[in-house]
C-alpha cells in the first residue's frame, strides 16, 4: 500500500522525539512521496530538533494535563477544546492517512483530533509506566506499539515491536567503525576507551565521579569520551593522565562515540537503554534516582540479559568507578561476553516493524 500523509506527534523531550524521527526516515524510505508532518509547540524542544533536521513542523497550541486538583484543572477543558480544534486542522490541511503518536503532551490534542476526525491512530509506548497522554490515546485505538518485552510483563496491552532508532544507530557495526571513531574524537586507536553520558542534560552524579576517577583510569591506560551535558557549566578535561580525556558538552553523532566505547556509563532512559542494547554495548547504568523509577524498570531487563551493570545513584562514587567500572574496563573477556548478551537483547527493526503496524491500521 502506498502512505500519502502521515502526521507524527511526539514533543517536549528527546525521549518522544527522536524515535518519531527514526519512524519518519523509515517512512520515507518505503514511501518516498510520503507527506511527513510533525507536531509540536514553540517551547518544546521539538522546535529547535525537527526543522534542523528537515522535517515540517506544525505548531499547535498544547498544555501539559494536570496531575491534581488545582486552577489548571479547571481549565483543562477549555484550553483542550481550543487544542483540538488546532490540531484538527492542520490534519485536514494535511489530508492526513494516519496519526502516530510517540507521546508528550503535544500527542494529547492529536489523539483526541484523530479519533473525531475518524483517521486511524497508531501509538507508540516504551516507558512503564505509560506517559498520561498515551493512557488517554489507548482509549481511542486498538493499536498500540510497545518498545520492550519487560511492558508486555507489567501488563500494558499492545504488541511488542522495538524502538524506532535512527539508521545510523540500528546498522552500526561498532568493531568495523572503531578506527574511525576514535579518530573522529582524537582517542588513541588501541586504549581501552569509557563512554560517559548522563543524556543531553547530562547527570551531576556521574560527571564528578568519573572526573574524580580521572588519574586512576589514566595510570591504567584508560582513555575517556565524557559527554557532560548542554546545559551543565563548561567543565576542562583533565589532563596528565597518561591517556586522553576528551569532555564535550554535547555530540551530535553518537553512533561514532557507540563505536569509540568499550563500556558506558550512563543514565537508564529508554531511548538510551534500546540504543545501546541493540549496537551491543555493554554499560554500567545508573538510574534516576528521582520520579517513579522507570529508569530503573528500563535498566534491569538487558542487565539481567548479562549485557550491563546496575549502580544506584547514591553509590555511584570516585571509589566504584576506580574498583568495578575500571578491573571491567581492562577486562577484554568480560566486556565481549556483556557485549554478546546486550545484542542478543536489543532490537534493531522497531521502525520496520512499527511502519507494518501502521499500514495495517491504515488499510483495515
Amino acid at each position: 500500500m502506498t502512505l500519502r500523509s502521515v502526521v507524527l506527534a511526539g514533543g517536549g523531550t528527546g525521549g518522544h522525539i527522536e524515535p518519531a524521527l527514526a519512524f519518519a526516515q523509515c517512512l520515507r524510505r518505503h514511501h518516498p512521496d510520503v507527506r511527513v508532518t510533525c507536531l509540536g509547540t514553540p517551547k518544546g524542544l521539538e522546535s529547535q530538533i525537527i526543522p534542523a533536521r528537515g522535517w515540517d513542523l506544525e505548531m499547535v497550541p498544547a498544555y501539559p494535563l494536570p496531575r491534581k486538583a488545582n486552577l489548571d484543572l479547571l481549565r483543562t477543558p477549555v484550553r483542550m477544546a481550543k487544542a483540538t480544534k488546532a490540531t484538527r486542522k492542520v490534519l485536514d490541511k494535511v489530508e492526513a492517512d494516519v496519526v502516530v503518536g510517540f507521546g508528550g503532551y503535544v500527542s494529547v490534542p492529536a489523539y483526541l483530533a484523530a479519533w473525531r476526525r475518524h483517521t486511524p491512530l497508531v501509538i507508540h509506548e516504551k516507558d512503564v509506566p505509560p506517559g498520561v497522554a498515551n493512557r488517554l490515546g489507548a482509549r481511542f485505538t486498538s493499536s498500540i506499539a510497545l518498545g520492550f518485552e519487560h511492558q508486555k510483563a507489567a501488563g500494558q496491552q499492545g504488541e511488542v515491536v522495538g524502538v524506532p532508532l535512527r539508521p545510523e544507530i540500528s546498522r552500526l557495526d561498532r568493531a568495523a567503525t572503531r578506527e574511525e571513531a576514535r579518530k573522529f574524537f582524537e582517542l588513541d586507536a588501541d586504549r581501552p576507551t569509557l563512554l560517559v553520558t548522563g543524556g543531553s542534560q547530562g547527570a551531576r552524579t556521574l560527571n564528578e565521579a568519573t572526573f574524580g576517577a580521572a588519574a586512576a583510569l589514566g595510570a591504567a591506560g584508560v582513555q575517556v569520551l565524557h559527554i557532560y551535558g548542554a546545559r551543565n557549566e563548561e567543565v576542562v578535561a583533565p589532563t596528565d593522565t597518561g591517556a586522553p580525556y576528551v569532555s564535550l558538552p554535547f555530540v551530535e553523532r553518537m553512533d561514532l562515540a557507540y563505536a569509540a566505547a568499550d563500556l558506558l556509563l550512563c543514565r537508564g532512559g529508554a531511548m538510551t537503554c534500546a540504543e545501546v542494547a541493540a549496537v551491543g554495548l555493554p554499560a554500567v547504568y545508573v538510574p534516576y534516582p528521582h520520579g517513579n523509577g522507570e529508569q530503573r524498570r528500563n535498566a534491569l531487563p538487558v542487565v539481567r540479559a548479562g549485557g550491563g551493570m546496575l549502580v544506584e545513584d547514591s553509590e555511584l562514587t570516585v571509589s566504584y568507578v576506580e574498583g568495578t567500572i575500571l578491573p571491567l574496563l581492562t577486562n577484554p573477556e568480560e566486556l565481549a561476553t556483556m557485549s554478546a548478551a546486550a545484542a542478543a537483547y536489543g532490537r534493531r527493526d522497531g521502525d520496520e516493524a512499527l511502519l507494518a503496524m501502521v499500514e495495517k491500521a491504515v488499510s483495515a
